[in-house]
């Protein structure tokens, strides 16, 4: 296994040499090597932390710096993550077990509502929900938080009060994210100035696309700066329109270098979503990037998870992929309100070996 790593470390490193070579700065490569080549290290800890982050730092002094540190990175090999991710979905797990995976990924619901027809009834009943999933049961655990848009936050923090369920706020033009800085910054500030705990911003795919990383980078650092130490951000992607895999990795080193707290697969409200394979390589990223640099990030699939066996699913990518000190609400969280129904169910039938069925839970 040693060797394996080794080769691929090596690899990755020759393939970095020889981008950057073609820019003609091969001592770039050499200096950055041993951070995008993602060995399987501990993560760094004190003065070594701040040190990798200070390095970090320099990747993005420069569109050209940054273009070629993303560049950089190992290549995705796409029939290889999809097969892990496969493999790992077919992995069973006792009753015993199940039960405590139900609850954990109720605890990991952000509960949402992002319609043009929300009302402030709407919200205050998805409040209580997150609150009392199962009002038949009081020890159904709560969801971690609400996502609502900024105008409907108050409504939120008032019906949550004095409860630990958070609200969060999609911000940043959601869900295309076309406008301009000033609007943004100023929808973000009106959400955590009604209350928001947390910030679900979404990126200029437009420019990541057009390849102003940059911009990209700049701009989620200017919200980062809006929420300070008032909110937690997450920064979502649209996974579905980023076209590739190498995509999805830049951008996810893109955020992590921006400072989210959050990286969040997509807006769920475009065809593709979040999937198996695209979670498993933002897990790897966030993995990867507390290696180098001790600073851990959350993970958010969002959009087309709606059974139980599909959140189990995703558990275990993140139990085999990053560890234990990932399964909690701080730092993996589902974007999937539908979800949460089946797990009610599934949750009924464990404790009274009956299924109750749609009828005995809450319409949303």
């Amino acid at each position: 296994m040693a060797r394996r790593f080794a080769r691929r470390e090596a690899a990755a490193a020759k393939s970095l040499s020889k981008a950057a070579g073609r820019g003609g700065d091969t001592r770039y490569a050499r200096r950055y090597a041993h951070l995008v080549t993602m060995p399987t290290t501990v993560p760094a800890h004190g003065n070594d932390a701040a040190g990798r982050l200070t390095e970090l730092a320099d990747v993005t002094a420069s569109d050209s710096a940054l273009r070629r540190f993303l560049h950089g990175l190992p290549g995705v090999d796409a029939v290889g993550l999809e097969a892990r991710a496969a493999s790992l979905g077919t992995r069973s797990i006792k009753a015993s077990a199940k039960a405590r995976a139900i609850d954990l990924a109720i605890s990991m619901i952000d509960l949402t509502t992002l319609e043009g027809a929300d009302t402030p009834g709407k919200v205050r009943a998805l409040a209580a929900k997150a609150v009392h999933p199962d009002p038949t049961d009081r020890t159904t655990p709560t969801t971690a938080a609400v996502c609502v848009y900024p105008d409907m936050v108050a409504t939120a923090k008032a019906a949550l009060a004095g409860s630990d369920v958070k609200v969060a706020s999609v911000a940043t033009a959601f869900p295309a994210g076309r406008a301009a800085l000033p609007v943004k910054l100023a929808d973000t500030r009106d959400a955590i100035e009604a209350g928001a705990d947390e910030i679900d911003m979404v990126i200029d795919r437009g420019a990541f696309l057009a390849g102003r990383y940059l911009d990209v980078f700049e701009e989620i650092r200017a919200v980062r700066a809006e929420c300070a130490d008032r909110a937690r951000l997450k920064v979502i992607f649209e996974t579905g329109e980023l076209s590739t895999y190498d995509n999805i990795r830049r951008a996810s080193w893109i955020g992590m270098l921006a400072g989210a707290d959050f990286i969040k697969t997509s807006t769920g409200k475009v065809a593709v979503n979040a999937t198996p394979a695209n979670t498993l390589l933002m897990l790897e990223a966030v993995r990867d990037f507390r290696a180098q640099t001790g600073v851990q990030v959350g993970v958010k699939p969002a959009g087309g998870i709606r059974t139980t066996k599909d959140a189990i699913k995703f558990l275990v990518l993140v139990n085999e992929t990053v560890g234990e000190e990932w399964l909690d609400n701080t730092w993996f969280r589902f974007g999937a309100s539908s979800l949460l129904n089946d797990l009610l169910m599934q949750r009924q039938k464990l404790s009274t070996g009956r299924y109750s069925g749609p009828d005995y839970v809450t319409v949303d």
